[in-house]
């Protein structure tokens, strides 16, 4: 098997018979006699990915039987640009539709976000003023029972002065019932 200048072995295709061009990554190469045609003698059209014939060339000669064993090699076509161009567009437009869904969707839970906020600062004004309100009452309560506080005083003094005057009276109570068993007593004799 033979190949061109700078070829390497990196020959693509299959078989090694005599006769056939092949394509490598860098060297259009004929392969099978003793000569052999880089990609520069065919032509720029050979790394173009065309059609690519090897003949004409001196000491071949050309019939019937050599035109049978020349094979020619085409480098796969990439996708027509349009193709390319659509799908683009495609991704593209769904990538944008994407992005606005993902966009709206934390738009939306801003302002969710933005709504509880809202109404926690509505609640907690409206507990603010029950607070307030709260406040002013207890103010009143205490500033009421300031006034108060020296009534209760008396009434503490009356209550206990009641205290002393029950134990004062159960004891009369107790002492003249003794007076009385004594008279009962000094009055059967």
């Amino acid at each position: 098997m033979w190949a061109g200048p700078g070829c390497r072995g990196h020959l693509a295709g299959a078989g090694g018979s005599e006769g056939r061009t092949r394509v490598c990554r860098r060297v259009l190469c004929a392969v099978g006699a003793s000569e052999m045609v880089p990609a520069e003698a065919v032509g720029a059209e050979a790394g173009r990915g065309s059609r690519v014939e090897v003949s004409g060339r001196p000491g071949r000669s050309e019939g019937p039987e050599n035109d049978a064993a020349v094979e020619t090699a085409e480098e796969a076509k990439e996708p027509a640009e349009a193709d390319i161009t659509e799908l683009c567009r495609d991704m593209f437009s769904k990538m944008a539709t994407y992005l606005t869904g993902e966009l709206t969707a934390t738009s939306e839970d801003y302002k969710l976000l933005e709504n509880m906020n809202k109404l926690t600062s509505l609640k907690y004004l409206e507990m603010k003023d029950i607070a307030i309100n709260i406040s002013r009452n207890l103010k009143d309560l205490n500033q009421k029972y300031a006034e108060l506080q020296p009534y209760l005083d008396q009434i503490n003094v009356i209550e206990e002065q009641v205290a002393a005057l029950e134990q004062a009276a159960y004891k009369l109570d107790a002492y003249s019932k003794k007076l009385e068993a004594k008279y009962k007593k000094l009055e059967k004799r």
